[in-house]
This record gives C-alpha cells, sequence and structure tokens, in this order.
C-alpha cells in the first residue's frame, strides 16, 4: 500500500480536530448577539416523551410518585430544591441602611394582602411545590417531598389540598402518566390565584390568560407563548423576578431577550428606551377582563352586620376594591428596592406604610418609568411598638375561626417572633406589583399624546422633571429635571 508524501499532515489535522472541535463546542460562548428577528432569540421547546408507558404504578401519596420519578431522573429534586420555588426565600442581600443582610420570600415576610404564611403554613403551603409544609418544622432537604407533578401534570385533574398534599379525588397514576413540558395551566394554578382567588394579587395575571385573546395578551393570544417561552429554566431554575418576594434584579428576564432595543422604524421611538419600559408603552392598562384587587380593609372583618359579596366582603377578610382595566401608576425602577418592610421593623402609622418601594430615580441611568399596580391596605400593628404584625388567620385559635383579633394577633406574633403589646390598631399600607403580563398588539401601545397630551397619563412632577419632557427635554439634560 503507497501512502501519499502529505499523509502526515492529514493525520495531524484529524488529531487536531477532534482535540480542538469538542473545545469549541463545550467552552462557555458568553453573551451572544441576538437577532433582528425575536422568533430565532426564543428557546426551542424540548421534544415530549410519552410516560403514559413508562409510569407503572400504583401510587398511595405524591411521594410515592416522586421516588419513581427520580429513579430516572436523579437530579430533579435536587435542582428544585436549589431554587426559590422550594425554598421560598431569597438568598441574603444587603439593604442600604441595614445592619446585616436580610432575606425577604413567602417564607417569612409580610405583604398587604393575606399578610404572611408564618403559622398560617397549611393553607398558605397548598401553592408550594413540595408535600407536608404544615408547619415550621417541614424538612426541606428530603427529596421525595419535592412535588414533580404540580409542574408537569397534563390532565387538568390535579389538585393539591392542605400542606400541598394531593386531594383524594386526584388518581395518581393517570396525572403521572399524563406529564409533559409546564403548561400555563400549570403556572396559572398558583400564579393566576395568588391572594385567595383569581386575579387577586398581580393585576397582570389571571384565569383569562389560560387561553386569552390576541388583544388582551399578544404572545399568549396570538402566537400561543407558554410561559416557560419567555421564563426559560434550566435545571429546574425558573428565570423572573418580581419586587415583592424579591430584592434585587438577578434572574431576571427581558423583553430583549429576544427583542432589539431598536426594533422601532421610528427614530424618536427608540429614543424612549434609555428611560422608558417597553411595558410602559405596551401595557396601556391592566386586569383588563377580570377585575384585581386594589384595596384591602382588613379592619372591618368579623362583621356579621356587613353583607357578604366575593368581591366586596367577607366575614374573614374584611371589605375590597376591586378594578378592571386600570391604568398602572408609573415610577422609576432599576430592578431592585429602595425599602422593603421587615418583621419587626418600626413604622410611623400616621403615614402610609410602603413594603417594597421600587429603587430608582430620574437620576439614576439604571433605571426606567414602569408601569404598576399599587395595592392599597388597611392592616393590623401594635400601637404601642408601632410594628406591624402577622395574625394566625388559619387554624385552632386562628382569626377565621374565632374571630378574635387579640389572639390571632397574640399568636402570630409568638410564631413570627414579634413583640406584642397587646394593644393593635389598623394601618394604611402600600405594595407595588410590576405589570409585565398582558402585553398588546404593537398597534394597541400608547400613542404619543396619552403621555405627551394635554390629558397624558404621566405625572411628570411626580417623575422629577419640570414638566413635560417635549417642553423641558428629555433626562439626560440637566436642565429638564429637579436637582
Amino acid at each position: 500500500m503507497k501512502f501519499s508524501k502529505f499523509s502526515w499532515l492529514f493525520g495531524l489535522l484529524l488529531i487536531v480536530g477532534l482535540i480542538v472541535i469538542p473545545i469549541i463546542i463545550f467552552l462557555p460562548r458568553g453573551d451572544q448577539p441576538i437577532s433582528d428577528d425575536p422568533w430565532e432569540n426564543v428557546p426551542l421547546r424540548v421534544p415530549h416523551t410519552d410516560h403514559s408507558a413508562i409510569i407503572q404504578g400504583p401510587f398511595e401519596t405524591g411521594q410515592d410518585v416522586t421516588r419513581a420519578c427520580l429513579e430516572c431522573h436523579e437530579d430533579a429534586a435536587k435542582e428544585v430544591m436549589a431554587t426559590v420555588h422550594w425554598t421560598w426565600e431569597s438568598q441574603p442581600y444587603q439593604l442600604e441602611g441595614r445592619d446585616s443582610a436580610v432575606t425577604v420570600g413567602k417564607k417569612n415576610s409580610i405583604n398587604n394582602f393575606c399578610i404572611g404564611i408564618q403559622g398560617n403554613w397549611p393553607g398558605c403551603t397548598s401553592c408550594h411545590a413540595g408535600y407536608g409544609w404544615e408547619d415550621a418544622n417541614f424538612d426541606f432537604s428530603q427529596e421525595e417531598n419535592v412535588d414533580c407533578l404540580v409542574c408537569h401534570d397534563n390532565t387538568g385533574l390535579y389538585v393539591k389540598g392542605y400542606a400541598g398534599i394531593p386531594v383524594e379525588e386526584v388518581d395518581l397514576l393517570e396525572v403521572a402518566r399524563s406529564v409533559a413540558a409546564p403548561t400555563r395551566e400549570n403556572c396559572g394554578g398558583c400564579h393566576f390565584n395568588g391572594g385567595g382567588g383569581n386575579a387577586v394579587k398581580h393585576g397582570d395575571l389571571d384565569e383569562t390568560l389560560y387561553f386569552p385573546p390576541s388583544n388582551e395578551d399578544i404572545h399568549m393570544g396570538e402566537n400561543d407563548f407558554l410561559c416557560t417561552d419567555c421564563h426559560r429554566t434550566e435545571n429546574h431554575n425558573i428565570m423572573g423576578r418580581s419586587i415583592s418576594v424579591s430584592l434585587d434584579d438577578a434572574n431576571q428576564i427581558y423583553c430583549t431577550d429576544c427583542h432589539t432595543e431598536d426594533l422601532h422604524d421610528d427614530d424618536r421611538i427608540n429614543a424612549h428606551i434609555d428611560s422608558v419600559a417597553c411595558q410602559a408603552c405596551h401595557i396601556p392598562n391592566a386586569a383588563t377582563r377580570d377585575a384585581t384587587k386594589m384595596y384591602w380593609d382588613w379592619s372591618t372583618a368579623g362583621s356579621d352586620e356587613i353583607e357578604e359579596s366575593l368581591h366586596t366582603y367577607l366575614k374573614i377578610k374584611g371589605s375590597f376594591v376591586y378594578e378592571a382595566n386600570f391604568t398602572p401608576v408609573y415610577h422609576w425602577y432599576n430592578g431592585e428596592v429602595a425599602e422593603r418592610y421587615i418583621l419587626g421593623d418600626v413604622i410611623n402609622p400616621d403615614e402610609i406604610v410602603s413594603i417594597n418601594l421600587p429603587a430608582g430615580d430620574i437620576k439614576d441611568p439604571s433605571a426606567r418609568i414602569f408601569p404598576f399596580k399599587v395595592h392599597l391596605a388597611k392592616q393590623p400593628y401594635d400601637t404601642v411598638n408601632n410594628i406591624l404584625l402577622q395574625p394566625k388567620t388559619f387554624g385552632e385559635g386562628g382569626f377565621w375561626e374565632e374571630f378574635d383579633w387579640d389572639l390571632a394577633l397574640q399568636l402570630g406574633s409568638d410564631i413570627a417572633g414579634l413583640d406584642y403589646s397587646g394593644n393593635y390598631g389598623f394601618t394604611e399600607t402600600e405594595m407595588y406589583w410590576p405589570t409585565t403580563h398582558m402585553v398588546t398588539a404593537a398597534t394597541e401601545a400608547l400613542t404619543c399624546d396619552q403621555c405627551h397630551g394635554p390629558d397624558g397619563r404621566m405625572d411628570w412632577l411626580a417623575l422629577g422633571y419640570y414638566g413635560d419632557p417635549i417642553d423641558w427635554g428629555g433626562r439626560f439634560q440637566s436642565n429638564s429635571y429637579q436637582p
């Protein structure tokens, strides 16, 4: 056999190729520029594997299902347990003005809806991605307590009860055999019903988004997006943040994950992007079909004299005001919080207590004008210690059983580690909820005169300008805003 005098060269190239090509493929690529075509930036959906012949059963408990899942998906539970969907608590974060880092999350924070989960675990944790969180002793290290079905059930028949345990009527084998990628129904089962019912909390998340028309949400309606098309997921870590339970913008998603910043044909519109969030123009109104709760007065709860109605009064919760198709409140926002109420913080009851004030102002180049739902409430506080109180509402001794505020506040304070003087009142609070879903078609976005006209929706003075930037100039001109 004859060999070419260049055979050594071909052999060398082959060896180099075998070494270099895998390195090129598997080395981190860093940030890649996105395509001008947003569809090329939408992640590919993982092909579905039919589990109907794989899952055998029978299953007596949810934990039995998880054990079966882990036989093949060995690392899945560990991955879930490293996320806030499991811990319900952030990493420690140093807020300005505090001596030490703090954590926040559903696990330990206060809000101005149902107020807090401590002492009320079984009712609240029906939406936890786990099984059995019924008290402070829940073991977060047990892999079999991870609930695979709440995110992957595709029958639509999976229902969780108290402490996240599946209700008796659920056929666990049927549900387990249906598992697939999460649908809007999986995510919405909890996120559309936060605060105790459909559309209560967010204003831009409700059950109309299961099957929305395109004029309500262009992504989910016309383009049939799943939640995970935007909230991209790797190793069970779901991208996305909300300042109701977060302090920073880590793990956040952005419109520019798919859309370029200069996508508008009109450069005058592109010039807004340095100061105005996409959502401010492309979500003109929120709660466009189902009304959302805008005000909650706990002080009237417990009365038998007020007629009950779902959207105006419930004895166990007090009085409400709902609003549909509301115009958002606009605030500078850089993705973080300027103030976050932590249990035990002293308040001024003569002022509205801001639980999670967005960070950013006109002089912050990283901030944008952003739309929010602002939820107002009257909730209990200690009139001697001037701290917000977390009542025990659920279970033995809870307000929903005894309708005794003093008892509920004492029990709740004992559990949460608060010093309760025995004297209580009710004070007003506010909570900001970013409006970032229900994106309309481009043809339905705000027009120039809806912000800059004589009846425009922007409060320029509150935003820090001397007046309309059309007259005074943009914020990067030093004479356009208040020092």
